[in-house]
């Protein structure tokens, strides 16, 4: 019950709102999924005329809805489904009018005004003018992409989502920035699914809704474990919302994907698929073919059936959706950094070259003789290099590495499922339900080919949705829901190299191969088995109600929101422990780069995980309300006014197996607010429920107003002026809190070398004697103590364990969005809108993998780091190793400007254009982890945000799209077969173009003595005055030289700073210790350009139906087979973007590397019969 007062005095505050509703000022717009129709009926002079009864025909289903025009001739139909409707007008005196092209599509708000003229009400006025396409009613910034786009535009992987960045104001990160499913543990731990950017908001920002219902994931993400949302033929149709939405959204601050289902109409419809695409069909990739690589194999069968029609006519429908992916990708790989052969000898680059026999560093017993620059230890010559592959690829820009290149497959076998049942209980009565079914598991090999892994997500989605008429002014919606997911991440299933799985390499008793991180383009190891996975089960309760009250010129809606969260991740995290290797120039001990410490037997820390206590039951409550009122002022003039209230309770854990560290500097995590009951727990004793929560509740006073208007200047419904202002807030979502799940009250410890604790020559000393007692000689021997299940009690080994901080008084994190925007019908279906977007992020998540830093100093040169010539530990909590940090310190801007073209089908063409030329920018872009897209850090400097202000990982100043469909001409001259060959035909493309992502240029290894544990470690150079940091030829430079390093430099002191300056080894004058000036995300990468086409053609068969066709597609995506590259990255592909080694000197680096953000040209094959 330690939510208890929160909840109460959330509904006090719901009940506040909702007793507002009693005056007809105020009202709320429902989080549903359907449309309003709503418009004035005048004569032919003008005068309103009230009492007309407009009656709104389903053309699909035959459901009626019946409205009365009031006083003011005004009349509202809320909560419509989309769809074809027929539309009539009946009063006594006047002829009858009738309009049969109307179509609502998801969320929208359509005006359709009704002109009567006097007769006989059986004479019936046809109306055959085409429905306005420009939204004069509402401020709401949104796309919508109807069933026809879904269908006809090429999706490669029929990925009905990807079609959101057809909007402007959105940016698919797929290529551009995401990580690859290679990646492991750091994609899962993200979520799999497709990433997309908002109008300048974190892809983890978003709402995914799908039939009124919150379908987002554990890190608030969507899509299934292939990067892919299937469901084209489920899905009517789906809008997304890029800004200034109005109360009836919640959760979040970024935009809104929501969709809706099919369902079952009076006739039976339906098809069966094929789509077939093989590597017979696509061109090899750009870097392989550089190196004469062969084209990976693929075969990809997409596969499904999808049908609905009436139980009963009229009252009852069905619709059912099956899709299957079979799915076997060959991967080229040509980013597995390995040690060069001459590395494997000690033979290294730029070190001095030394004769005859030497001694190991750590026994001083001779080495085996010979010309080497690195007296390369016993033990490693003779077993660890065996964890690394031979390379068999060509020598990077270090000479010390080189490429491990293979084809590793990746297997994916995916089953998706979709009902869902329609009921007309009554002409005032409706009732739906759909449950949603998605199993995608893949297994692949990592990256150097020595283990597989296999991951997976199962998701589960059920909503039942009642409507109930009250009166033809009062509509209220009641829905539940159910949104379960299970991922299985990263998770070791067999041994392919030997090595991985003899626990003789293991560092401590009873434990396997270690991983290994090693700088200097290197790429990690992943330790033996059984691995580092992770199980995530997400479990989401919602319960929604909305209510539609029509008052004269006020269409109001309210509502309120619930959603119970339980997240239960289950991780075995380091169950082998990691060894860490850098340059340590400035160490007791010195040894650089990072390849040397390691052919010495030098780690520069180990890190393992204590037996587990998982799995973490996280639970956390939402509850909301929200008012909301359209009034039309004028007939041309329409304010948007709403206020939303939204809290969710602070994260608890059903055993009270919850700690952090109330302050950063405490000895002690708490539990709540007692250190003694952390100890207990460290001790095995029982966990800590009942207690405080770890942070007070930020989102108590969570009121989010909302205004826009829509102006229609000349009253025709050809021009709006829309504009408005709202505040969104970022709830502390679950989710968040995955890296403070750590056993009680920590999941790993770590040793760092040091005088006190010397790990040079530690590798391969076996943990344990003969007989089975701890070996003192083993610096791991005694890493925990004496282990117990329950943790790790006191004394402690060797090791410093890893603690959690969680800010404990949180801030607000909300979000102010602004806009203004005009559009215009220019020609009959085809409209123009031009805006202006702008938002300010106050109190945004900064997530770091390690917290506990050694702390800078501003000086007039700038940030400067203690001089620690003998590496003493200075961090600002020397009572633990890695800390993970989470707090909200952090800001973030957005400004845009926003283009939208949009043609209806007509003359047989389709078409839509979008422009964004945005600027995002932030301290930090990370929510669940560090290093969320491959150009991520994954700790900056958290005590000194400003330091990190730059553009936004995800930022891409220059986007656009262009889409279309044409029905190709028929040639009326050709008859017979001739004819229905070449007849019939339609096109479609989508052409996207985008300016590059942006990543940040460092110096290897730990130069400032930031003595950071987490994964990356850098140093950041300066900017050559008056230099440009591209080279604008690089496509016609051998090695594909991206950056000018001829641009930057190491930091050099100055006479004011000179005496507390550490230089790098080979560079006299300089400042190791100073941060450089050339800042986060200062460089640019290259664009992409991308055109997919396809072509299809139907066969009608009429001795079947009248409906019964069958169509043959071909699609080609990239059909160009135009490289689109990624930029140069500091701790991904290659790392390309670390500019100097540990000594100063240049790298060689700053060239492009692989992966693409694009695939090459692939090409498939479909057949539907549809019916």
């Amino acid at each position: 019950m330690r939510g208890f007062p929160e909840l109460f005095r959330a509904l006090l505050a719901v009940c506040f709102v909702l007793a507002f509703t009693l005056f007809p000022s105020l009202a709320a717009h429902a989080q549903v999924t359907g449309a309003t129709l709503s418009g004035t009926v005048t004569d032919a002079t003008g005068a309103v005329i009230p009492g007309v009864t407009i009656s709104i025909k389903n053309r699909a289903t035959g459901v009626v809805r019946s409205v009365m025009a009031d006083e003011a001739g005004l009349y509202s139909a809320p909560n419509l489904q989309a769809g074809g409707y027929d539309v009539t007008a009946t009063q006594p005196g006047f002829s009858t009018v009738a309009q049969s092209n109307i179509t609502l599509t998801v969320g929208a708000q359509q005006q359709l005004n009704i002109t009567m003229k006097v007769g006989e009400t059986a004479q019936v006025i046809e109306v055959t003018e085409a429905a306005p396409m420009v939204q004069v009613t509402s401020s709401l910034i949104s796309g919508v992409v109807e069933s026809t786009t879904v269908r006809e535009l090429p999706l490669n992987g029929r990925d009905w989502a990807s079609l959101a960045t057809l909007s402007p104001g959105v940016t698919g990160l797929n290529g551009e920035v995401q990580l690859p499913f290679e990646s492991g543990a750091l994609r899962g731990n993200r979520g799999f699914g497709s990433q997309l950017s908002i109008s300048g908001g974190r892809p983890t920002q978003n709402n995914y809704r799908l039939d009124g219902l919150s379908i987002a994931d554990y890190t608030n993400g969507s899509g299934s474990v292939a990067g892919v949302t299937l469901g084209v033929d489920a899905i009517q149709e789906f809008s997304v919302i890029t800004g200034n939405y109005s109360a009836e959204y919640g959760r979040t601050s970024g935009g809104v994907i929501n969709a809706i289902s099919k369902s079952g109409t009076n006739e039976f419809h339906g098809d069966v698929y094929e789509f077939l695409r093989n590597d017979k069909l696509d061109a090899n990739d750009f870097f392989s073919n550089r190196a004469h690589q062969p084209r990976p194999t693929l075969r990809r069968n997409q596969f499904g059936a999808a049908a609905g029609g009436p139980i009963r006519k009229n009252r009852t429908f069905v619709f059912g959706d099956y899709e299957g992916i079979r799915f076997a990708e060959g991967t080229a790989s040509g980013n597995s950094g390995v040690l060069s052969e001459n590395a494997r000898l000690g033979i290294l680059a730029g070190q001095p070259v030394l004769t005859g026999p030497c001694k190991n560093p750590a026994t001083q017993t001779n080495l085996a003789p010979g010309r080497a620059t690195t007296c390369v230890d016993n033990m490693i010559a003779a077993k660890y290099l065996a964890l690394y592959q031979h390379p068999n690829g060509p020598v990077t820009s270090d000479p010390n590495v080189a490429n491990f290149v293979f084809a590793p497959t990746r297997v994916v076998n995916e089953n998706f499922v979709t009902t869902r049942l329609d009921h007309k209980i009554s002409d005032t009565n409706s009732l739906f339900g759909t449950y949603n079914y998605d199993n995608s598991p893949f297994t692949t090999p990592d990256g150097f080919n020595t283990t597989s892994v296999r991951s997976g997500v199962k998701r589960n989605i059920v909503a039942v949705e009642w409507n109930h008429v009250f009166s033809p002014a009062f509509v209220n919606t009641a829905r539940l829901g159910y949104n379960r997911n299970f991922t299985t991440n990263n998770l070791n299933t067999g041994a392919i190299q030997s090595a991985y799985g003899d626990p003789s390499f293991g560092m401590m008793p009873g434990y396997d191969t270690p991983g290994m991180i090693m700088g200097s383009g290197v790429a990690r190891t992943s330790g033996g088995l059984p691995g580092g996975f992770t199980f995530f089960r997400w479990n989401s309760y919602q319960f929604y109600d909305d209510a539609f009250l029509t008052r004269g010129t006020h269409s109001l809606k309210f509502g309120f929101a619930g959603e119970n969260m339980r997240y239960n991740p289950w991780t075995l995290y380091l169950p082998n422990g990691l060894l860490r290797f850098s340059a340590l120039p400035n160490s007791y001990d010195p040894c650089a780069p990072a390849i040397q410490c390691f052919l010495l037997n030098h780690p520069r820390s180990f890190e393992a995980g204590l037996p587990p206590t998982f799995p973490r039951g996280y639970r956390s409550t939402l509850a909301g309300g929200y008012i909301q009122d359209d009034w039309h002022v004028r007939h041309n003039l329409t304010l948007n006014v709403g206020l939303r209230y939204e809290m969710n309770t602070v994260i608890s854990e059903r055993s009270g197996k919850l700690t952090s560290l109330r302050n950063i500097t405490d000895p002690l995590p708490t539990c709540g607010t007692s250190a003694a009951s952390a100890t207990d727990v460290v001790l095995g004793k029982p966990g800590c429920a009942g207690v405080a929560p770890i942070f007070s509740n930020p989102t108590l006073r969570n009121f989010e107003p909302r205004f826009g208007f829509a102006w229609d200047p000349r009253g025709n419904g050809k021009t709006a002026v829309r504009g408005g202002f709202a505040i969104f807030d970022v709830l502390p979502l679950p989710g968040y809190f995955f890296s403070q799940a750590w056993a009680p009250f920590f999941l790993t410890g770590t040793i760092a070398d040091s005088a006190a604790t010397p790990l040079l020559g530690t590798m391969g000393i076996p943990p344990t004697n003969a007989n089975g007692t701890p070996n003192p000689k083993s610096a791991y021997s005694n890493f925990f103590g004496q282990q117990s299940q329950a943790g790790c009690p006191s004394p402690l080994g060797t090791c410093k364990l890893t603690v959690s901080f969680t800010e404990s008084h949180p801030k607000r994190n909300y979000v102010e969005q602004w806009n203004i925007n005009v559009q215009r019908e220019i020609a009959p279906n085809l409209t123009v809108t031009v805006g202006y977007v702008g938002s300010h992020g106050l109190h945004q998540l900064i997530r770091g993998d390690d917290f506990n830093q050694v702390l800078p100093t501003l000086t007039s040169a700038g940030w400067l780091w203690p001089y620690n010539p003998t590496g003493k530990d200075m961090r600002i909590n020397p009572n633990f190793g890695t800390m993970r940090g989470l707090s909200w310190g952090t800001s973030s801007s957005y400004e845009a400007l926003q283009l939208n073209v949009q043609k209806r089908m007509s003359r047989g063409i389709q078409f839509g254009g979008s422009y964004t030329y945005g600027k995002s920018k932030d301290n930090d872009s990370a929510t669940i982890l560090g290093d969320a897209f491959s150009n991520s850090i994954t700790t900056w400097f958290w005590s000194a945000p400003s330091i990190s202000w730059g553009p936004s990982d995800y930022n891409i100043t220059h986007t656009a799209s262009i889409n279309g469909i044409w029905e190709v001409p028929r040639l009326q001259s050709l008859h017979g077969p001739a004819g229905a060959l070449v007849n019939g035909w339609e096109m479609a493309g989508i052409l996207k173009l985008n300016s590059g992502v942006p990543t940040t240029p460092i110096i290897d290894g730990d130069p400032m003595g930031v003595q950071n544990n987490g994964s990356d470690v850098f140093g950041i150079p300066d900017r050559v005055p008056g230099s440009d940091p591209i080279n604008h030829n690089w496509k016609s430079s051998p090695g594909l030289q991206y950056i000018n390093t001829n641009a930057f430099r190491v930091p050099m002191a100055t006479s004011a700073i000179a005496s507390q300056c550490m230089p790098f080894s080979k560079v006299a004058g300089s400042c190791a210790n100073l941060l450089g000036n050339a800042g986060r995300n200062s460089i640019v990468g290259p664009g992409l350009f991308n055109l997919d086409l396809s072509a299809y053609k139907n066969f009608a068969v009429p001795k079947i139906s009248e409906s019964f066709k069958v169509q043959f597609r071909a699609e080609f995506f990239n059909v160009l087979n135009h490289p689109s590259f990624g930029p140069p990255l500091a701790f991904q592909g290659g790392k390309s973007a670390v500019l100097f080694s540990a000594d100063g000197l240049p790298s060689g680096a700053g060239f492009l590397a692989n992966p693409l953000v694009t695939k090459p040209r692939e090409g498939q094959f479909a057949l539907k019969v549809i019916w």
